[in-house]
């Protein structure tokens, strides 16, 4: 049985609630197939929304960046964030403009971030963000060395406060337009890579590896 996040006031999705979805596994997996994040915060009164990479262990979404960042330098006073990731899964085409839409899966993040001062941890969440974007790749390369760790900033974000909305299917035309003679439908969309291209400083016996040129993101299992 999915482990089911109850939601706060913050949370529950209001607009068209059934398409609301609360658990665990659900945001994990929705969090685990995106690439980029969108990080909400207030400064000095000012209102910012950043994109950033992220990385997640377990119930903990993790970002990073350098000691100079204003976002991260903002969000260690313990300031509310919010944090949003988006999956398009396709373009909906209604016989109206009204009616035309999108599928996707989404998810909302509230709480406070916390500065990583653990080492351990801190080198965990940084396999983490490697881990996310590229499956394996942790192992090929070189790892984080002092200095590398002493100019990163490592921030954690509980997913104790989090919900996901998801919509699928075809066109919700009104029963009027149902007879207005114009394709509706869906038009799916896919992220894919294309062939990895060598730096030109690669030595020219270096091949590429399988989960390079194999590159997918992981897929939800998610089926509504």
């Amino acid at each position: 049985m999915p482990q089911q996040k109850a939601p706060s006031q913050r949370t529950t999705v209001k607009r068209v609630p059934q398409r609301a979805k609360y658990e665990s596994d659900t945001i994990y997996q929705i969090l685990d197939e995106g690439l980029v994040c969108h990080v909400g915060f207030v400064a000095d009164g000012q209102p910012f929304v950043i994109p950033t990479a992220y990385g997640r262990v377990e119930d903990t979404l993790y970002i990073h960046g350098s000691p100079a960042s204003r976002m991260l330098r903002t969000l260690q006073q313990g300031i509310d964030v919010c944090v949003t990731v988006t999956l398009i899964d396709g373009l909906v085409l209604a016989r109206s403009a009204f009616h035309h839409s999108m599928n996707y899966h989404s998810v909302v993040v509230f709480g406070k971030a916390t500065l990583v001062e653990d080492a351990e941890q801190k080198l965990a969440a940084l396999k983490a963000f490697t881990e996310h974007v590229i499956l394996g790749r942790w192992l090929q390369v070189r790892s984080p060395c002092h200095n590398e760790l002493a100019r990163t900033i490592v921030l954690s974000l509980p997913l104790t406060e989090a919900s996901a909305k998801i919509r699928t299917g075809g066109p919700i035309d009104d029963e009027a337009d149902y007879q207005i003679p114009v394709w509706a439908g869906e038009i799916p969309l896919k992220l894919t890579a294309a062939v990895p291209i060598s730096d030109p400083n690669l030595h020219p016996d270096i091949e590429v590896p399988a989960n390079l040129s194999n590159y997918t993101r992981p897929q939800k299992l998610i089926q509504y």
